[in-house]
């Protein structure tokens, strides 16, 4: 029930804060280098790190909750063994995944 609910949260953050930043980065492109500067300040700045590492992570955790609820669909998944590993595993490979993502874009191609 938690994945689930977690599942719905995600999918409405990455609407509302994803659809604002996303505006935002528009009408800084739009309005000229300056806005375009003042937009990257924050966005790199450390409170806009966590915004964007929180927007990484809550698209890993819809993805792969996403994923569990396809797996479900098709009827598989429901033995309550394997759908405890599916709950748990959708709560610690989104982690993973932002983890990695991030530490390719802080250290470049060092993972590659």
């Amino acid at each position: 029930m938690a994945v689930s609910i977690l599942h719905r949260a995600t999918g409405d953050g990455m609407a509302l804060v994803g659809a604002m930043g996303l505006i935002w980065w528009l009408f800084a492109i739009a309005s000229g280098p300056e806005s375009y500067a003042f937009f990257l300040d924050h966005a790199r700045a450390w409170y806009g790190q966590i915004v964007l590492i929180g927007l990484t992570w809550t698209l890993f955790q819809h993805l792969c909750s996403g994923l569990r609820h396809f797996v479900l669909d098709t009827g598989a998944g429901y033995e309550l063994d394997s759908n405890r590993l599916w709950s748990m595993a959708v709560l610690f490979v989104p982690a993973l995944l932002t983890a990695a993502v991030w530490l390719y874009i802080y250290f470049g191609k060092g993972l590659v």
